[in-house]
């Protein structure tokens, strides 16, 4: 396995709380990596201890299997793109590429900021200033200003989050696409786990400053270790302490037969959502479940007696202390 990055126990404690505690993980060369998990579980200050811009409490951080826990950021082959990119507002396209190349003071600037444009389809406006871009615009040369010094690893904060939703399914796909044909290793901090899903070779989820499970996203999503990924990473309907995604639950107006598992409900709501429709019923306990069935198949309607079914298989069942 060839490792970039690797992560040995690392702690970030601060008097009034603990942010990061004993986090271990390995990251493969050329891997699109995400950290995910709500506000506040420990992704960001994760990401600013590989970036040197917080100093752990323990534990080591390796880059290319030498240890970095103590360099400084400017010692470090990473660079990070900002939530709000940082850009030089007085510098155009071109210069805010070519900054971190002329500090460095390597050969070929021109080349080397020319080929990063086109790289990431800027070419053509590298007189502009960041306020004269789109927000996927700026978003791309703070790209092309991290790649354009061959970093070993690609540290991104939340970069899709200022954009609005429409550019920012967009910038998915380009990103994606971006990542694989410079074969450079992306670490991505997210809250998003729709963006998380779409995107990633790996996960891992956090909560509370530890990492709960570190899957691909297909199996993260389809065999949580815990009711916390499981109900992070998408919608869940437990019943009687089993999980089951809205898209395995079923709904028919009479008791289904062969190996399934089902129970009596009445239709609440329905809530159409263009590719699907989420269909709200209430169980004889007063729980509210979500079937989610095809945009044509909303027939149902409130107070409507129905059979809300699944098959075992589709089950999620976790151990009591992961509950």
């Amino acid at each position: 396995m060839d490792l970039v990055l690797e992560l040995r126990g690392l702690s970030k404690h601060y008097p009034s709380y603990r942010a990061v505690e004993s986090v271990s993980l390995s990251v493969e060369r050329g891997t699109f990596y995400s950290l995910v998990g709500p506000s506040g579980c420990g992704k960001t200050t994760t990401l600013r201890l590989v970036a040197g811009l917080e100093e752990p409490t323990a534990g080591e951080i390796l880059l290319n299997g030498a240890v970095i826990t103590r360099q400084k950021p400017y010692q470090r082959n990473v660079n990070t793109v900002f939530q709000n990119y940082a850009l030089f507002p007085h510098l155009t396209v071109y210069e805010n590429v070519a900054f971190g190349l002329r500090r460095k003071g390597v050969a070929g600037v021109d080349r080397q900021v020319r080929a990063a444009l086109e790289l990431v389809q800027l070419a053509g406006k590298d007189k502009r200033l960041p306020f004269q871009l789109s927000g996927g615009e700026r978003q791309r040369t703070a790209l092309a200003r991290a790649l354009v010094l061959r970093p070993s690893v690609v540290l991104l904060d939340e970069p899709l989050s200022a954009l609005d939703p429409s550019l920012r399914k967009q910038m998915r796909s380009e990103l994606k696409q971006l990542q694989r044909s410079v074969g450079v290793t992306f670490l991505f901090v997210t809250h998003d786990q729709e963006e998380a899903l779409s995107l990633s070779d790996r996960i891992a989820v956090m909560n509370h400053g530890r990492i709960e499970q570190t899957g691909s996203p297909q199996e993260l999503y389809t065999k949580p270790r815990s009711r916390f990924v499981a109900g992070f990473l998408g919608g869940v309907n437990w019943v009687d302490g089993v999980g089951i995604r809205p898209e395995n639950t079923r709904l028919s107006r009479t008791r289904p037969e062969g190996d399934t598992q089902s129970a009596a409900a009445t239709i609440t709501g329905s809530v159409f959502l263009g590719n699907c429709i989420h269909i709200q019923a209430e169980l004889a306990g007063g729980q509210i479940v979500v079937a989610e069935v095809p945009p044509g198949d909303g027939s149902y309607r409130a107070g409507e007696s129905v059979e809300v079914w699944w098959h075992p298989a589709d089950e999620m069942v976790f151990p009591a202390e992961l509950q």
